[in-house]
């Protein structure tokens, strides 16, 4: 049996402070073991929608403790916390001050208030951060040596290997038509549950661009700005190609010289190395590139053979880093020690781009605007504490397409939450999607976050603080590679 809260404010008799302890390096089962416990152990919980986090709170009195986890049956201790050797080993130290040295009215502010934890409120305002201290400055420094050595190795890599390299056995390639109506691709891109698609023009014989999920999103906001919803017949008559037209025309009416050159389509061939792969996707600001190959040298008969992401490149690098990470210095450094990614600007830091970041009951035009105009892929919902509750992208403007929503919805008057429900299957419940909001904490490694983001579907990773999934910043597959390739 475990020793509770109780027994100790029954044994002490003096005022108790829940304070909470985390374990964010993994393992099956993780317990808690110190001078608070009587070294009994005390058994610990994944956070939910981190699995490799554990945390417990314990009420501990005023004074000098020191503390070991216990992972996997084996005694382990935070290398990333004060800790100094004894008779036991090395152990971790916290020094708690009494009740009176606390400052409630600070540090409420970081506690969410639907907490599973059963802790009274009053005395949770007195909680102490046991392991989400800040980095200390040495480990925020990045030798440059190391760093130099893990780019060129990288970009060594990437030089070497082709897109071939990312050819799979065997897959299926959806390209539209650019006279098929924007209707019709609209369900398309819903049904086949792609983001987006190359566009083919049978009278040039050749691809000619890309529609994506941005598309309809500057679609439905241009008619919602004419104050009309967006209708069926509409999207019946309106061709992908005349939409086009109708998207460089505005362009060029948004630019103040008036002349806007219509964008060519990126695109590579299976011979170029996936160095330039990933450099043309960087560049050129696009989520993927057709990877086209044509039989004849004036690029007659082109053969659409896959669509390279980023994230496929980046799990060509951890495949082939799998079994010597050592190679590259730079893989076991904190994240939160590293320049990449946006974040949750501090108090009193200068010129930082904020975080874009948006409550449930927004309108989903607020959202589709921020998407646009801040040039983001996907923002976070949260509540009034900026804890996460779920993710709203790009793509799921697609999901209107079920049951032709799209032709009876008001963008002001439908919030992001409704709009979230309509991908959502209906024993969904609101909250976070395991499928859409990936997390990490800003103490994981580069190593681990690599990792992560190359898993298919995985996009981007929210960094948030653990226990309370408050929002700390974003971490793109995009920033890792713009990290990389400096």
């Amino acid at each position: 049996m475990y020793p509770s809260a109780m027994d100790y404010a029954r044994d002490g008799g003096t005022a108790l402070i829940p304070t909470r302890f985390v374990w964010p390096y993994g393992g099956r089962s993780v317990y808690l073991s110190g001078t608070f416990t009587g070294w009994s152990q005390w058994p610990m919980a994944p956070v939910e929608g981190c699995p490799t986090v554990f945390q417990t709170v314990c009420s501990v009195p005023p004074g000098y403790h020191q503390y070991k986890f216990i992972v996997d049956g084996e005694w382990r201790h935070d290398e990333n916390q004060p800790f100094v050797s004894g008779s036991l080993g090395t152990v971790n130290t916290v020094l708690l001050a009494r009740e009176s040295d606390y400052l409630p009215a600070v540090l409420s502010a970081q506690i969410p208030p639907r907490s599973n934890m059963d802790v009274d409120n009053q005395a949770f305002q007195r909680l102490v951060r046991v392991s989400d201290v800040a980095l200390p400055d040495d480990a925020s420094r990045i030798s440059q040596s190391d760093l130099d050595i893990s780019r060129h190795r990288i970009s060594a890599v990437l030089s070497t290997h082709s897109a071939y390299d990312l050819l799979p056995g065997s897959s299926k390639v959806i390209a539209l038509d650019v006279d098929l109506p924007v209707k019709q691709a609209f369900h398309i891109l819903h049904e086949q549950g792609i983001p987006m698609a190359p566009l083919w023009d049978f009278s040039r014989a050749q691809f000619v661009g890309v529609l994506s999920a941005l598309d309809f999103i500057l679609i439905m906001r241009e008619l919602g700005n004419h104050g009309s919803n967006l209708t069926e017949e509409e999207l019946e008559t309106h061709t992908i190609s005349a939409w086009k037209e109708a998207k460089s025309y505005l362009s060029r009416q948004a630019n103040e010289l008036g002349k806007s050159a219509p964008r060519r389509l990126v695109w590579s061939g299976p011979d170029n190395s996936l160095k330039d792969v990933a450099l043309e996707i960087l560049q050129n600001g696009v989520a993927t590139v057709p990877i086209i190959h044509s039989p004849a040298q004036d690029g007659s008969y082109p053969q659409l053979l896959y669509l390279a992401s980023l994230s496929e490149i980046l799990k060509h690098i951890c495949r082939y880093f799998k079994h010597s990470p050592e190679s590259l210095p730079i893989l076991q450094l904190p994240i939160g020690a590293i320049p990449l990614g946006t974040w949750v600007p501090k108090i009193g830091e200068p010129n930082r781009q904020p975080l874009a970041m948006l409550r449930p009951t927004a309108s989903l035009n607020a959202a589709l605007n921020l998407l646009v105009q801040a040039q983001v892929s996907a923002i976070p919902i949260v509540d009034d504490n900026d804890s996460l509750l779920d993710m709203y992208s790009r793509s799921d403007i697609t999901a209107l397409a079920k049951d032709k929503i799209y032709t009876h919805i008001n963008l002001e008057e439908m919030s992001i939450h409704q709009a979230l429900q309509l991908a959502e299957e209906p024993y969904a419940t609101y909250g976070l999607s395991s499928q859409k909001c990936h997390m990490c904490l800003r103490s994981d490694s580069l190593h681990e976050v690599m990792e992560r983001l190359s898993r298919p579907g995985v996009r981007r990773l929210v960094v948030v603080e653990a226990g309370s999934k408050r929002v700390e910043g974003i971490i793109s597959v995009g920033d890792i590679f713009k990290f990389l390739l400096g």
